[in-house]
């Protein structure tokens, strides 16, 4: 299930939407906005997987709040004006809606959509990732790795064996790990779960190791270790 929401400032662009959606059961619409900065709480905590835009909007257009996202979902541009497709190709959109759109193009974007999203599933279905850092390459296993720590400008990879530095954010590497093994507690940790060895009110255990856990994270970690 492809998880979505629709971002444009006209009510009538967003309904249409919402019927695309409701014919198609790939694709669940979770929540829908007319000011692109009123998504920035769900795509903070909530795991959406693809953005239907809108770019002529007051206050901030569509290509300059997928610019401000550290890590953005898929985005899909549905708008009036051809002029900002080369800008929206540049920033790795799926595709550029021109309106009023047709079911059978907007079809047609879901599904490059759902393609994108099977080969990052695919990627996660290995068992092991290689990180740059310094000058070198790592292997590291999943099996092996403990948890995830977001520093300033990169993230340190704690595994069995050692701390990897490397240039990552925490979404990116998210991106590369499987869902079911690993989950992000905090705004600042990702953690195997299968590494947890308790959890005491606002802390996960691992061995000795002692980690914070986020408020708006707490009910999504609760869920997967019931």
């Amino acid at each position: 299930m492809i998880r979505s929401i629709a971002i444009d400032d006209e009510f009538l662009a967003l309904e249409i939407i919402e019927n695309y959606v409701d014919r198609l059961p790939l694709v669940q619409l979770v929540q829908t906005f007319t000011n692109p900065l009123e998504s920035l709480a769900i795509l903070g905590t909530d795991h959406i997987d693809l953005v239907f835009l809108d770019i002529d909007m007051p206050d901030m257009n569509g290509i300059e709040f997928v610019q401000s996202l550290k890590e953005p979902p898929l985005i899909i541009f549905t708008t009036a004006y051809s002029q900002f497709a080369p800008e929206a190709f540049e920033i790795d959109a799926v595709d550029y809606l021109i309106k009023p759109i047709p079911f059978e193009r907007f079809l047609k974007a879901v599904q490059k959509a759902q393609q994108r999203l099977n080969q990052k599933d695919n990627r996660n279905q290995q068992n092991c990732l290689f990180v740059k850092s310094d000058y070198k390459t790592f292997r590291v296993d999943h099996h092996e790795i403990l948890f995830i720590e977001g520093m300033k400008d990169f993230i340190s990879i704690n595994t069995l064996k050692r701390k990897i530095p490397t240039l990552l954010t925490i979404n990116s590497i998210l991106e590369k790990l499987p869902s079911a093994e690993f989950i992000r507690v905090h705004r600042s940790f990702v953690v195997s779960i299968n590494k947890i060895t308790s959890i005491e009110r606002n802390h996960i255990y691992i061995d000795e190791i002692m980690i914070p856990i986020g408020d708006v994270f707490r009910d999504e970690l609760m869920k997967r270790i019931s």
